[in-house]
Formats: C-alpha cells, structure tokens, sequence
C-alpha cells in the first residue's frame, strides 16, 4: 500500500464525526459492536456501515468472541497520517524560541510596570513637596 494511499484511506475514514467518537471509545476498550452501537441516537445498521469503514481502513480490527464481535483499535495506523501532518506543524526549534520570546515578552511588561510604579511614586514624592 502506497504511502498516499494509505494517508487518504485514514482521513477519508476519521473524517466522519461518528467514526472519531468510535475511535475515542476505542482507545480505552476494546467493545462489542452492541455496546458501541447503543451509544448512538442512529440505527444499528449505519453504526454497522461506519465499524465497516474503520475496519477496511485498518484503524480498528475485529474479533468474533462467540457470538459477539468485538472491535478494537490499531493505533498504529495513524502514524503515516501523523507523519504526513507533521509537514505542517512549526519547523525544529521553534518551540524554544517561542519560549524565549515569551520570556522576554513578559520580562519587558514587568520593567514596564516596575517603571510605571517608580514614576507615579516620582510624582507623589514631588506634589508631596509642593504641598509641604
């Protein structure tokens, strides 16, 4: 499987709002199909169809305990999309930089507030003078 191919199939199948909380559900428990089918206001046959998807994505794998399926997720299916979503994400280093540059950001308010400070004192000291 090509690694496009692979990255569309996992975001075809995760852009679906049922099939994310599926997932969400998944990463705790592996469940029955019942289970996670009650916890939808939508009929049986489409949590079905959207267990179906996952499945042929390979986000989520099944297992047939007796007579009860149960699904369970593959996580690792999601580091080629995570792989291709870094691309995105701020280049090495930034995130110290970022950290420096609030540093200063907040060293600069408190000199500024300091300053602040020592001149309404300049001025009270000085109409203190000027009364006295």
């Amino acid at each position: 499987m090509g690694y496009a191919f692979a990255v569309d199939e996992v975001a075809g199948a995760i852009a679906d709002p049922v099939r994310r909380r599926i997932l969400v559900m998944l990463r705790e428990e592996r469940l029955p199909a019942g289970e996670i089918a009650e916890r939808f206001a939508i009929s049986r046959p489409a949590v079905s169809r959207h267990l179906r998807v996952l499945r042929e994505s390979g986000l989520v794998a099944d297992e047939l305990v007796g007579r009860r399926r149960f699904y369970l997720l593959r996580a690792e299916r999601f580091a080629e999309l995570a792989g291709w979503l870094a691309q995105f994400a701020a280049p090495a280093g930034w995130e110290r930089r970022l950290d420096a540059l609030e540093t200063e950001v907040y060293r600069t308010r408190r000199g500024r507030a300091r300053d602040a400070v020592a001149e309404r004192q300049a001025k009270n000291d000085e109409n203190q003078e000027n009364i006295a």
